[in-house]
């Protein structure tokens, strides 16, 4: 029987973070967080060299020498041809996460990893721009796809009190792969000529971790019972990451959610726009997650060098104050994962956001008096070093971890969906855009960031509710008031009947129709 996997014994163990948990958070974060956070920065530092390499090959193939400009339109394309993929990877998460579950998609994503990293490996010797290009794209398909699933995934399997620290460990993953991408590029290891070729490929190392070890472990339990009905599989897998303690709670936990559910099946992108009962959990996620590209801080990632050159810092300091602002993004990083589920989601994502738009206006002010005022560049670095320290501690990974807090089983792939897409057309047209507002704007593009910053921040106030140690059915309820919707209507349906199993909460018929002895 079924019932017979429970564990018998005191249920106090289940938010206990175990070494399974930790292992799968931080593994199915290294080979897919870590290499979205090192795309997004190695282009920065062989920036020149990559650049001189199309100037040489446009030359040599086409007997044409290209200008200035097209050259920094064709690195600027190298650049956000990466969320371009990103953008068509996460059109893909809702059919993969149903058809191969949250593991299982992870896991095959992987393999566009090896491709786009040969590609970019041999452009050099190939003497073919093109092959760094749709490299980038290829790895962009692959964050696109993983940004979205590993914190799925992680959200499934996390109890309530350790979701926002389970959550965020993509997050500090990503500001791990921007700090070695700055160390790795510098000029004392890979930040020669000849080498950018293997800095831009190094992300087949992680990927090949991840394929080796993560399919030993379990998938989703959420997937297993709600999406799959494998009464036996999603006990299983719960014992794997509950290793101390009663999953009864939990079981009961999700099987009230399927209950909930009008269908077990994930709707489409179309049926959530549509669904009035998620109306106000649409617009949040679509206002976070654009407003964290939009804050800015894709721009100081992407174009660090240029940013700290124009500030005024000596050419032979830039690279070694680059690397100094990763190690603040990791750090950063670090402690908001440690105080998400002290001081919550709410608090986390306001005051980082409220900062970033400080410290935006105060790189305006500083470059804007840096030549009266020597002592002004320093206040510059000063505030570039506080937006990624922001954007870190908070909205790093905070829109990531609600989106998947926000919505029911039935619901999260398609929100991952939309959240993914805007989030990737958002980093498309900062990476693109950027060098062309500030050449015609200066130091006056950093007020666009930062009245967007502080939109978010009211938007989070008065809109956003604290979701910290809630279920997910507990999340939906306190969002029907706004919703206009009764709260009859998120627990009850006339599509599932219910049937009782000994000892073993409820079961619902579409369970049964799967053997359980």
């Amino acid at each position: 029987m079924a019932e017979e996997l429970l564990v018998e014994g005191d249920a106090k163990g289940n938010g206990q973070l175990t070494r399974s948990l930790l292992a799968v958070a931080f593994l199915s974060s290294f080979g897919s967080s870590m290499l979205y956070g090192y795309n997004l920065a190695v282009v920065n530092s062989p920036a020149q060299y990559i650049k001189a390499f199309y100037n040489e090959s446009i030359t040599e193939s086409y007997h044409w020498t290209p200008d200035e400009k097209f050259i920094t339109i064709l690195y600027s394309l190298t650049v956000s041809v990466f969320a371009i993929g990103g953008m068509v990877g996460a059109l893909l998460v809702a059919k993969l996460v149903t058809r191969y579950g949250r593991r299982g998609t992870v896991v095959r994503s992987s393999m566009l990893v090896f491709i786009g990293g040969a590609l970019m490996a041999f452009s050099r010797g190939c003497g073919s721009p093109a092959m760094v290009i749709i490299g980038r794209f290829i790895t962009g398909v692959h964050s696109g796809i993983s940004l979205s699933v590993v914190p799925m995934y992680l959200g499934e399997i996390a109890p309530k009190t350790l979701r926002g620290f389970l959550g965020l460990i993509p997050s500090i993953h990503i500001c791990l792969g921007v700090f070695i991408a700055q160390v790795l590029g510098l000029h004392e290891l890979l930040g020669k000529e000849e080498n950018w070729p293997l800095l831009l490929s190094l992300v087949v190392f992680p990927a090949t971790v991840q394929v080796m070890l993560l399919p030993w472990f379990p998938e989703s339990p959420r997937y297993l019972l709600i999406d799959k009905g494998n009464v036996h599989a999603a006990i299983a897998a719960l014992k794997w990451y509950r290793t101390k303690g009663n999953i009864q709670a939990q079981i009961e936990e999700m099987q009230e959610e399927q209950r909930s559910l009008s269908s077990v099946q994930s709707v489409s992108v179309w049926g959530l726009i549509r669904d009035r009962c998620v109306r106000w959990q649409v617009i949040s996620i679509i206002v976070v997650n654009v407003g964290m590209q939009l804050s800015g801080i894709d721009a100081i990632w992407y174009y660090t060098n240029e940013i700290f050159k124009n500030a005024g810092i000596p050419e032979p300091h830039i690279q070694y104050t680059t690397v100094g602002t990763g190690a603040i993004e990791v750090i950063s990083g670090v402690l908001g994962c440690f105080m998400i589920d002290r001081l919550g989601r709410k608090p986390l994502m306001i005051g980082g956001f409220l900062f970033m738009g400080i410290c935006c206006a105060g790189i305006t002010v500083s470059v804007l008096f840096q030549t009266e005022l020597a002592f002004m560049r320093y206040i510059s670095v000063g505030c570039v070093v506080g937006i990624i320290a922001g954007f870190c501690i908070g909205p790093a990974g905070v829109p990531f971890l609600i989106t998947a807090e926000l919505f029911k089983q039935s619901h999260r792939p398609a929100a991952y969906t939309v959240a993914g897409c805007l989030n990737w057309l958002s980093n498309f047209t900062i990476g693109f855009v950027f060098p062309f507002l500030e050449l015609a704007t200066g130091p006056y593009c950093y007020l666009i960031f930062c009245v967007i910053c502080l939109g978010v921040a009211i938007y989070t106030i008065f809109i956003i509710p604290e979701t910290k140690n809630k279920t997910f059915m507990e999340i939906s309820q306190m969002f029907a008031s706004r919703n206009n919707i009764l709260e009859e209507e998120l627990t009850s349906n006339g599509h599932l009947k219910m049937a009782m199993m000994n000892g073993y909460g409820t079961l619902s018929q579409y369970d049964e129709k799967y053997e359980i002895e």
